[in-house]
């Protein structure tokens, strides 16, 4: 265990045990929430429901992708009608690798093959308030098959 890794463990334990049980039990409903959200979303995705998947976004909801940040609910959907127009394409295949849920941050890693292009490796990562994806990060390696 380096260094820096004992010291951040003995913060992680002061923390825990000065804050007590609450901070625990707010951690855990967080948790609860963003997984449930996150389930919603990848479900949505997969039904290529675009209402469904809008339904997980605010107004005032931002997801910035490596072309630069989306803010709203106008500049989001024109993104998922192009994903789930890709998708839904004969022979798409999508596959899940990590999934980690802290609190009210989700961080997936995913790998995908569509007609049109292969995600070698993507990420997104969440960050949930009030049961709703409050931001949201994607960077991936796509190759178009074109």
């Amino acid at each position: 265990m380096t260094y820096l890794t004992r010291i951040s463990a003995c913060f992680v334990l002061l923390a825990a045990v000065t804050l007590g049980s609450g901070f625990a039990s707010a951690q855990q409903a967080d948790a609860a929430m963003t997984e449930k959200v996150l389930g919603h979303h990848l479900a949505a995705f997969g039904a290529g429901d675009v209402a469904d998947i809008m339904s997980d976004y605010t107004s005032d909801s931002v997801l910035i992708t490596p072309g630069g940040a989306l803010r709203g609910l106008d500049q989001i959907r024109p993104l998922f009608e192009g994903l789930v127009a890709e998708f839904g394409k004969p022979g798409a295949s999508f596959t899940m690798g990590t999934q980690i849920i802290e609190g009210d941050i989700a961080y997936i890693v995913w790998s995908a093959e569509t007609a049109d292009n292969v995600y070698e490796v993507a990420t997104d990562t969440f960050v949930v308030r009030d049961g709703k994806i409050h931001r949201q990060t994607f960077a991936g390696k796509i190759t178009s098959k074109k």
